[in-house]
This record gives C-alpha cells, sequence and structure tokens, in this order.
C-alpha cells in the first residue's frame, strides 16, 4: 500500500497563508514607539488595539470557522483576507487612539479568517490520520516562522518609509497571500454519521461532555502566558537585567545593552518554538496528546518559576527563552489534534475556535494585567506568579480528558 504523503499542496498552501498572516501579526510592537511619537500619545493607548486585537481574534476564530464549514475553506479565509487588509488600511489613516482601538476589531477578525482556526482544520482534513498530527504541527511553526520575520522586516521598512505606508505594504502583502488559494481544498474527511449531524448536534454534544470543558479551560494558560511575555518581557528584561559585560559572549555578537537582549529574547523564542511544534507534532502522533499537553503546561510552569525566583541576568534571559520557546506553540498542534481525535474533522474549525477563544482571553489578560500590576506595584513579579498558577492549572486539567473519539466504547 502506497503510504500518502505529508507535504501536500494542502499544507504548503496553508504554510504559506500563516506564515505571511502571522508575520504581520508579530510585528504590532514595533509601531508602539513611532506611533505614539507622531501623535504624542501614552504608551498604553496603541497597547490596547494590540490586546482589542487578541480579543477579537479569540471572538472571530469560531465564527470564521462556522463560515468556513457552510461556505467553504477559501471563502472564509477571502473573507478574512479582506477583513485583515482593510483594518491595516483604515488604521494606517486613523489619527486618533479610538481609531486605532476600532479598527484593531478588524484586524483580529481578519487574523482569525487568515489563523489557525480555518487553517489547521482544513490541513488537518487534508492529512492522512497517520500524518495529521505532524501536519499540523508544520502549519503550526509556519506561523511561528512568521513571528520570528515579522519584526525585523518591519523595522527595516520603517527605515525606507513612514509607519502609515508600512501598513499598506502590509495590507498589500495580505491580499497577496490568496494567490495560493487555489491549492486549498480538501474534501470533507468525515465518516458518514459525522456528515449527517448538524453543527448544532456536534456543539451540544462538545458542551455536553466535561471533556471539552477541560481542554477549552486549560488552553488559557497558554494565551495569558505568551502574551504576557510577547508583550513585556523586553521592558522586564531592560529593568530587572544585570550589565552586559564587555568582552562577554554577547557583547561580542552585538548585544550591547538589555534592550537588544530583550528583543534578542523574543527572536530565541520565536526560533526555539519551531524545533517545539515540530517536535511536538511527532510525539502527538506516538504519544496521549492530553498526557504530553500536561507535560507541556508542567514544563511552563517550572521554568517560569525557577526563572524568577533567582536572579535575572543576561545567562539566564537566554536559557529561559530557548527552553520556555521549546513549548511555546507546542500546545496548538496537539490541542487541535486533540479536538479532532475525539469530535472529528466535519466540524473542527468551529470546535477549536471555541477553544481557541480561551486561549485569547488569556491573551487579552496577559497584556492588560502585565501593563496594570506595573502600574500599581511598579514590577511585574506578581504576574509572573499568576502565569505559574495558571499554567499549574492547566497541567492538571487535561489529566481527566477522555481521550478517544465521543460516542466510543472505553477500551
Amino acid at each position: 500500500m502506497t503510504r500518502a504523503p505529508l507535504i501536500t499542496p494542502v499544507l504548503l498552501a496553508g504554510c504559506f497563508i500563516m506564515l505571511i498572516s502571522f508575520a504581520v501579526r508579530a510585528s504590532f510592537g514595533v509601531f508602539q514607539i513611532p506611533v505614539a511619537e507622531e501623535f504624542g500619545w501614552l504608551r498604553a493607548e496603541f497597547s490596547l488595539a494590540i490586546a482589542i486585537q487578541n480579543l477579537a481574534w479569540g471572538i472571530g476564530q469560531p465564527i470564521f470557522g462556522a463560515i468556513a464549514e457552510k461556505l467553504t475553506d477559501r471563502k472564509a479565509i477571502i473573507l478574512g483576507a479582506i477583513v485583515y487588509a482593510a483594518g491595516l488600511v483604515a488604521s494606517s489613516y486613523s489619527i486618533t487612539p479610538l481609531g486605532h482601538q476600532s479598527y484593531a476589531w478588524l484586524v483580529g477578525f481578519g487574523i482569525a479568517g487568515t489563523g489557525f482556526g480555518v487553517i489547521l482544520a482544513v490541513v488537518g482534513r487534508a492529512a492522512s490520520d497517520e500524518n495529521r498530527s505532524m501536519a499540523l504541527a508544520i502549519a503550526t511553526a509556519a506561523g511561528s516562522a512568521g513571528q520570528v520575520v515579522g519584526a525585523p522586516v518591519a523595522e527595516w521598512l520603517l527605515t525606507l518609509m513612514p509607519w502609515q505606508s508600512v501598513f499598506m505594504v502590509f495590507a498589500a502583502a495580505i491580499l497577496l497571500s490568496l494567490m495560493v488559494l487555489p491549492a486549498m481544498k480538501a474534501e470533507p474527511a468525515a465518516s458518514k454519521a459525522e456528515l449527517e449531524e448538524s453543527i448544532g448536534q456536534v456543539l451540544v454534544k462538545a458542551f455536553k461532555d466535561p471533556s471539552y470543558t477541560l481542554i477549552f479551560l486549560g488552553f488559557f494558560s497558554c494565551g495569558y502566558q505568551l502574551a504576557f511575555v510577547t508583550a513585556h518581557f523586553p521592558a522586564f528584561v531592560t529593568e530587572l537585567c544585570g550589565p552586559i559585560l564587555p568582552g562577554g559572549a554577547l557583547h561580542n555578537i552585538g548585544i550591547t545593552t538589555t534592550s537588544a537582549l530583550g528583543a534578542l529574547a523574543i527572536s530565541l523564542i520565536g526560533l526555539a518554538n519551531i524545533v517545539g511544534t515540530l517536535a511536538a507534532g511527532y510525539l502527538g502522533k506516538r504519544y496521549s496528546k492530553k498526557y504530553l499537553l500536561a507535560g507541556i503546561y508542567l514544563g511552563r510552569t517550572v521554568i517560569a518559576a525557577l526563572f524568577i525566583m533567582f536572579p535575572i541576568t543576561p545567562t539566564s534571559v537566554i536559557l529561559f527563552s530557548v527552553a520556555m520557546g521549546s513549548l511555546w506553540l507546542a500546545t496548538v498542534p496537539l490541542t487541535s489534534g486533540l479536538v479532532a481525535h475525539i469530535y472529528g474533522l466535519r466540524y473542527m474549525g468551529t470546535l477549536y475556535g471555541i477553544v481557541f477563544f480561551s486561549h485569547q482571553l488569556g491573551s487579552f489578560l496577559g497584556v492588560w494585567l502585565g501593563g496594570r500590576m506595573y502600574d500599581v506595584t511598579g514590577d511585574y513579579t506578581a504576574v509572573w506568579w499568576v502565569g505559574v498558577g495558571v499554567g499549574l492549572f492547566s497541567a492538571i486539567v487535561h489529566l481527566p480528558v477522555k481521550e478517544r473519539p465521543l460516542g466510543a466504547a472505553p477500551a
């Protein structure tokens, strides 16, 4: 029997769209200073727009998942790209904080239409049972690659043109990514019983299943930890890290300030994330996904606790970045794969989208609470410990999940 190929046109097209979408999304932090300086805004004004993007992404994910299942995946992706580009163009003309925060809803919804929920559902349906876990990991890693290159590309473009023009360039890039859409076609890989069920019936079954609730709750800490570190870690490092010593390894590669170290830390997280995500996909094919997820959340908890319990030094920042990065988005292929395994592929986009909403609630809270607690206490210590607590909670709640197709008899 011929083995089904892992690399397919659907997977390649999905990776390309994810890379462009996430590259643009990951670049918004770069615009904080240019936008704030041009209009004399407080830093919190543009930060709130980024937080709103995360919330809109979470709300839009199940909506675009349902659109894909009702109107086809390609129509959902086209709609998402148009909304995404419209939000970027509108933001380029905005001159008030309220304007940026309002248009952030469009950008967030656009990310939902070109991101994990829709793309992973198509990739999952197109992949064989044997290759599904790894295919989902590769698509997720493509998004990670976008996060690595997005900020440097934005920085480079800002040396050539004003930030408004960069937003227009990014809007064009989002629309151009649609050129690979002809390859994004996957037949419904579902059983006869799944095809006969309506989306309402499947949702009712999922909502009544305690395992679905546990997966939903467990994904919250992933969003909290990722968003908090992405938004606040560079500032945390700049304020608390010890000096970069002349003649040291970091100094010799051009890292001479703690602000530069903070930027390097985010890049290292992104690079380690690619390796970790692919490893999670490989392991998810061979071992229990719920136990792998519990292990990842426990690992994050231990890494974060050790990091803040010991003195913050350049060395500890580098070690933390690599260790945390290896577990960064490793939860995504495992969580999406777990949802597909238990509830089937027919409505995977919607079901995963609802679970992903929990992730984005955590993201919103991580960004907002980080800034709020810093203003109140003068440091990020309390926010770090909240992250440790929710990480441990996520590790625990995955253990009772029943990892078998819903309705199947116990083994």
